[in-house]
């Protein structure tokens, strides 16, 4: 195997593999349940707030936060078992929220740096 993470030795890749493979139904389970909650939303819509995103968890409510650490944990997931895999990770997916990412979302910005000579 070449390319990125081809020096994990085999042990650990099976060790990862059998963590990945009891966590995965697990986070992914989590996240269609807070993506499907669709309560009623709670008092505070801040995404970054996690006193509150805490209280709507409780509670049984909606916040922007929850979904976001839902959508981020299964992200993650996908990439260490493609690492695991000695694979690329995926490329991201694509929104699908029109123009833009939604406010409080994480946005690639390109940098050219001019100038500089190796």
């Amino acid at each position: 195997m070449r390319g990125a993470h081809s020096d994990i030795p085999p042990e650990l890749r099976q060790l990862a593999q059998a963590i990945l493979d009891r966590l995965d139904p697990a986070v992914r389970a989590a996240a269609a349940a807070a993506a499907g909650r669709g309560g009623s939303p709670g008092k505070c819509q801040q995404v970054w707030c996690p006193v509150c995103a805490l209280g709507a968890l409780a509670q049984g409510e909606q916040h922007p936060m929850l979904d976001v650490i839902a959508e981020h944990s299964v992200a993650l997931l996908t990439v260490v078992r493609a690492m695991v895999d000695g694979q690329a990770p995926p490329p991201p997916e694509p929104d699908g929220d029109g123009p833009g990412p939604p406010p409080g979302r994480y946005e690639q910005i390109p940098i050219v740096l001019e100038g500089l000579e190796e």
